[in-house]
């Protein structure tokens, strides 16, 4: 029997890794994990009791901007959002953490709830056994990860995690950190909290993976329908506490400039970083810093050490976890069959849940950028949500997407989208786009009146284009 030891087993990367690997003959698996509950951050801290908190600020949003309606605008009840998410979270959690239990009743899978530490090249200790391993999968995800700012040691901060939990919130909030993260809590914040945030972006424009138009429209998006100040271009310099219990922020901007921002609250939204303290790496020769993992998940310092998920560094995504798990396990099967292991490969499929959600943004495959710079010629096409009168309708009326499109054949390379259900298109144009079909090819019609027609009318600019 080959035994195969993850850790890390909740979360998504690593559940995904056993299910895979149950099911293959010869396999002995011993499933470690320490959470408590656990269940993984995407279903307990992440991406889905963040998109319970948003749903509830949206409702408020779209009521407040209907000018059919009439009456008092609703407020948010944080304590019944908060409860809500609650419950259905851990229910969520439960359904994972019983996926791993039920593989544990097999005689050939052992599960222990316990931290793990690799003492040697095939060797964990858990829970004061040894298991000796001729795998070890390392799927320990992310932590919070808490700039190197001067001054932040003295002052008090809310991350997402605290966001989620909270049920009530200050007048006022000094953001830093404004990747996918604060994209997604900013106008939560702003509009189930009532709150006037100041949000620090060291780039030009938000959203960086997109073409510049989709982070301005983002930007304008925020500005107009929120009591949010986006300063672009510039560094935070040093933290202090005010004497009133608040935080003040100064600034330095590319061009030499300075400001000082004051507010009630500050809100790290800075990203996450490995979780790999303590996992004793080191001990099996494995060095867990930068790009420590290579495309075959395996780590670059040993063979059968494979790192999945978060901890690797490489794209904090839900579905890419779960694929890199995939991949992980087959690789396993691939070496002890005696072949090569082969590199995980995805088609770029990002979701920000922007907006409240009423605006998210979406990118699957290309930009023009980034094609370009692939040594493409395309032709493109845009088109605002305005564009397309039931985007009106609906009372959804900004936003935009393109298509960018291989001139020579007509192959669909990319598309972004930002705009009502973006994140719904984006699935039919993952297929269009992993197909490699050719846009003349595509059907440019769609039931009136539905929100694709903004699609119909991308395809039919770039056929006409190359014919």
């Amino acid at each position: 029997m080959t035994h195969v030891v993850i850790i890390g087993a909740y979360g998504s990367a690593g559940a995904a890794a056993a299910g895979d690997l149950v099911e293959m003959d010869g396999i002995e698996l011993t499933l470690i994990d320490d959470g408590d509950p656990g269940g993984g951050l995407c279903i307990l801290e992440g991406c889905m009791p963040s998109k319970e908190v948003l749903s509830a600020a949206a409702h408020r949003f779209q009521a407040r901007h209907d000018d059919r309606l009439v009456g008092d605008i609703p407020d948010v009840d944080l304590e019944a959002v908060v409860e809500t998410k609650n419950d259905r979270t851990r229910g969520w959690a439960g359904h994972r953490r019983d996926s791993i239990h039920e593989m544990a009743e097999r005689d050939d899978v052992t599960f222990v709830h316990d931290t793990a530490t690799v003492v040697d090249d095939h060797t964990v200790r858990a829970g004061g056994t040894d298991y000796d391993a001729d795998y070890i999968v390392v799927a320990t995800g992310s932590s919070v990860n808490v700039p190197d700012v001067p001054g932040i040691e003295d002052v008090e901060f809310m991350t997402s995690k605290d966001v989620l939990h909270a049920t009530e919130f200050p007048d006022s909030g000094i953001v830093m950190g404004f990747g996918y993260i604060g994209m997604e809590m900013v106008p939560y914040l702003a509009e189930a909290g009532g709150m006037d945030l100041t949000v620090i972006e060291h780039d030009e424009r938000p959203i960086d993976e997109a073409d510049p138009a989709f982070g301005d429209e983002a930007r304008r998006i925020y500005e107009d329908n929120w009591a949010i100040d986006i300063p672009t271009n510039c560094y935070e310099q040093r933290l202090e506490p005010t004497d009133d219990g608040g935080v003040r922020l100064y600034v330095e901007f590319e061009d030499g400039s300075e400001e000082t921002y004051e507010a009630d609250q500050l809100f790290c939204f800075t990203g996450r970083r490995p979780t790999v303290e303590g996992l004793g790496l080191e001990n099996a020769g494995v060095s867990p810093e930068g790009d420590w993992a290579r495309e075959t998940m395996q780590s670059r310092d040993a063979d059968h050490v494979y790192a999945i998920g978060d901890v690797n560094g490489k794209e904090p995504i839900l579905h890419v976890a779960k694929e890199q798990g995939f991949t992980a396990a087959e690789n396993i099967r691939r070496q002890e069959a005696g072949a090569q292991p082969q590199p995980y490969e995805n088609v770029h499929h990002h979701v920000i849940f922007s907006g409240l959600g009423i605006y998210p943004f979406a990118r699957v495959g290309h930009t023009e950028g980034t094609a370009t710079a692939a040594g493409y010629d395309v032709v493109t096409a845009t088109r605002q949500a305005s564009d397309d009168g039931v985007f009106k309708s609906k009372d959804v009326p900004d936003g935009l997407a393109k298509l960018v499109v291989d001139a020579d054949d007509g192959t669909v390379l990319g598309w972004q989208g930002l705009h009502y259900h973006a994140d719904s298109f984006a699935k039919a144009l993952q297929i269009v786009v992993e197909l490699g079909l050719d846009v003349r090819d595509l059907p440019d019609r769609a039931y009136h009146p539905t929100l694709p027609e903004n699609l119909d009318g991308l395809i039919r600019d770039c056929t006409a284009q190359l014919e």
